[in-house]
């Protein structure tokens, strides 16, 4: 057998102005006028088929109906609201997962994530490697980070970086018997590739470089592997200017040229729709992007 329960806002208004032994107050508290409330407790009153409040030298009373009612009701209401802070409190802190090519999880991510773990003490994180750019947001996904052009649907995204292909190399490349004093001399080196062959292809096509055959070199398929090469001298990789940072700013590899194209793809952060106003979510996505503009502020790439 269903129960019937009287409707919530005419309960509400009940427990409110029972509270403050008001009409007034109650409309004040609820942002309603006095008549909603007074409509309130009419209907209120009409489905128990009893008179809750009385008035009294211009005093409004409860019935002793309306008291028992209204001590119960208080109760009620009570566990709703802690059920609720408990709740929202645990939306402020607990675990968060993120979902992250491994590359920009080694390169960008891992070496800045103890600042995030002192800035918020009550949120761990969980990172899960995954070998794919898009598609990995599932529902024991908290954060994904997608490299594409931003059109994903369904969920809540936020861009990251911009990024940025240029030249890098080991500085041993500049001691050999061809150096890197021009765009052409490229003809002369091994280009190392990441995924395919399309990057330089646009690159050069791009700058109107005459004769680079592009068709040769290794594939690698993670950006971390190509940078690694290059860095060893085994040829000139495409670098990433999000990736190929650190490798830069160690000295290991170097940008042989000025020449830079900003890429067709960048960096997302992205989340489900529905927990987009989630407390460790928005903490970590806010701090996301306070470490994208404090690398933007001192990148040679933004300069």
């Amino acid at each position: 057998m269903s129960r019937r329960l009287p409707p919530l806002n005419a309960l509400k208004a009940f427990e409110a102005a029972a509270r403050h032994l008001s009409f007034t107050r109650a409309a004040d508290e609820l942002f309603v006028t006095q008549a909603a409330v007074s409509h309130q407790i009419k209907s209120l009153e009409e489905f128990l088929s009893m008179k809750l409040f009385m008035r009294k030298n211009r005093s409004l009373l409860l019935t002793e109906e309306g008291q028992g009612y209204y001590l119960d009701l208080k109760d009620i209401f009570q566990a709703l609201h802690e059920a609720t802070q408990r709740l929202l409190a645990r939306g402020e802190k607990g675990a968060i997962t993120v979902a992250l090519p491994p590359s920009f999880a080694i390169q960008w991510l891992v070496p800045r994530l103890n600042q995030f773990s002192q800035s918020n003490p009550d949120i761990d994180i969980r990172i899960k490697a995954v070998d794919f750019d898009e598609g990995f947001l599932t529902d024991d996904v908290d954060v994904a980070i997608y490299y594409g052009r931003g059109k994903w649907p369904n969920v809540y995204v936020q861009k990251l970086h911009t990024e940025y292909l240029t030249p890098v190399c080991s500085p041993l490349l500049f001691q050999g018997q061809k150096p890197l004093e021009k765009l052409e001399d490229l003809r002369h080196h091994l280009l190392l590739h990441d995924s395919s062959r399309e990057a330089w292809k646009n690159w050069i096509k791009h700058f109107r470089i005459p004769g680079i055959n592009v068709n040769q070199g290794a594939i690698f398929s993670h950006s971390m592997l190509v940078l690694q090469a290059a860095a060893l001298g085994q040829g000139i990789a495409l670098g990433h200017s999000v990736l190929a940072r650190p490798e830069i700013e160690s000295g290991r590899l170097v940008c042989p040229f000025d020449e830079r194209l900003i890429a067709t793809n960048a960096y997302y952060a992205v989340c489900h729709q529905s927990q987009a106003d989630l407390g460790k979510i928005v903490a970590f996505l806010h701090w996301l992007q306070s470490q994208v503009k404090d690398e933007q502020d001192n990148d040679d790439f933004n300069q």
